[in-house]
Formats: C-alpha cells, structure tokens, sequence
C-alpha cells in the first residue's frame, strides 16, 4: 500500500461507526479486569486499544445495520490505513502507535475480524472440534496481541495462551446460552446437545432443563481442563504481565465458578463472576504457577 490520502468511508457505513468512550467503558464489566491501573501507562494503553478493537469488530459483526461483512470489509481496510496513521474509525486509530512501531502485528487483528465474518455464515458448530477452531480467530489472537503488548510473545507462550484464551471464550458462550439463541447463533456443540436429547427450544427455557445444564457443564469441565495452561504461562512471565495475565485467568476460575453456582443453569441471565473470588484465584494463580500446581 502506498502513502497517500485515505479512500472516505461509504456513507451508509459511517452510521454503524459505534461511540468508543461507550465500549471502552464495558472493560470494567469483563469477567476479569482488561488494562488494571497500575500497570505502565505504555502497557495499559495498548491493552486498551486490543480490547476496544475487539469490542468494535464483535459489535459491527453483532449489532451494526445494515450490511455488516461490508461493514467488516471497511474495518479491515481501515486496519492497513492505522498502519499509515490515516485510520478513521476511532477504535482502530487508537492502534494506530502500536501498529506503526511494529509493537503490535496486523495478523491477530485481521482473525478477529474473520471470526466475525464467520458469525454472519455460521449459526452453530457440530463439534467441540469445530468449536476450538472458530476460538482461534474469535478468541485467541487477544492473548497473542497481549504478550506482543507486553513484549513477551514467544510461540510457547503464544500456545499456552491459546488454551487460556479458548476456555475465557467457551465460559462467555456458556453463560450467554439464551442471549446467543435469541441472536440466532448457538455456540454449544450440536453433536452434545443432540447427545443429550436437548432441543432447540430448551436453550431458552427458565429455568433451564437438566439436559442443557449437562451439555454446559461438560462444556465448563472441558474450559478448566484448558485453562490449567495458565499456570506455565503466568510461571513464564515477569512484572506488570505477569499479574495482568494471571487476573485475566483468574477471571475464568471465576467465571466457571458462577456457572457451577447457578448449577449450570444461564437461563436467568448470565451469572457473572464475583470480584472475591477472582481475587482468590488470582493470587492462587499466582502462587501455584510458581510452584507447578493446578488451581
């Protein structure tokens, strides 16, 4: 791509450019806390701006009028024109150091928008196996760009990570079975809930039958398992990261906490996890990963 004057964005898709102070605002509502204060501003900066663009590109794949692959075409595009420093959505401007200086890859953005291209075609996975694939794009390049941020990518970091990023993702579409459903997406695997003789009516019902409770805690079980790559991956890292990291993982102890609270049951909303009990995963997190013992 050559230096020069950014093409406009198209009219009917600058209605669907969403407010940044808004989204940005959500971290505080995340299972675990996204960009905490104390972290170097450097850091805390580029965390930030990571989450702000995947809230943006979820948001145009979910909620965005009109033509939304159009909409992600334009988000893409817009990507390159960050790495030029003539972004013009808001949420990818912000990139725009990050990219520019090398700091932070292109490719890990470019899957988050492919994952939600996928949302446009893709109504349901058959398989756990088909699951992880679509959390590749959806869900794992957030924790490569975090060690990039953090200076700290490594490919056995970055696989760990996967794991880590996978679980967060499987216990978000647990807790959401009913929003999910009313959106026409269902992220449980077909082959389980056919396995349980759940239908498609019941992952709306209140409360929710024990059929789906079964499919969701085999779904909670298989993210735990998952999650233990945490342990290596925070034991692996040093100062503000390794803390950031270890909340991040705390916040899907938690979260699978909540759901086994509710005995798997998401129908009455989603049940979000406690701020205690991340807190106590999170220093678990942080002593066993030292010691090599499972949370």
């Amino acid at each position: 791509m050559t230096q020069g004057a950014a093409p406009p964005i198209s009219a009917p898709l600058c209605s669907a450019d969403l407010d940044a102070r808004a989204l940005l605002a959500r971290a505080d509502a995340e299972n675990f806390p996204v960009a905490p204060r104390w972290l170097p501003r450097g850091l805390r900066d580029d965390l930030l701006a990571i989450y702000g663009f995947a809230r943006f590109v979820d948001e145009a794949g979910d909620t965005a009028p009109g033509d939304r692959l159009a909409l992600l075409d334009e988000i893409e595009a817009d990507l390159d024109r960050a790495a030029l420093d003539a972004a013009q959505y808001p949420l990818v401007q912000r990139l725009a150091p990050a990219l520019r200086d090398g700091r932070l890859p292109l490719a890990p953005f470019r899957r988050l928008v492919e994952a939600n291209r996928c949302d446009q075609r893709v109504a349901r996975y058959a398989s756990w196996d088909d699951l992880l694939e679509y959390c590749k794009l959806s869900a794992n390049p957030v924790g490569e760009l975090v060690l990039h941020a953090a200076g700290a990518a490594t490919p056995e970091r970055v696989a760990l990570s996967d794991s880590v990023c996978t679980a967060l993702q499987v216990f978000e579409h647990c807790q959401d079975v009913a929003e999910d459903r009313a959106n026409g997406r269902v992220y449980l695997p077909a082959e389980d809930l056919a396995r349980f003789g759940v239908r498609d009516a019941d992952l709306a019902a209140c409360p929710a039958p024990e059929s789906l409770r079964t499919v969701v805690a085999l779904q909670v079980a298989r993210s735990r398992a998952l999650l233990a790559s945490a342990l290596p991956l925070v034991g692996s890292l040093r100062g503000g990261a390794r803390v950031a990291v270890a909340g991040y993982a705390a916040g899907g102890f938690a979260a699978a906490d909540a759901l086994q609270r509710t005995d798997f049951d998401p129908s009455a909303g989603a049940p979000r996890a406690r701020r205690r009990d991340m807190v106590r995963h999170g220093f678990a997190v942080l002593w066993r990963s030292r010691r090599g013992t499972p949370s």
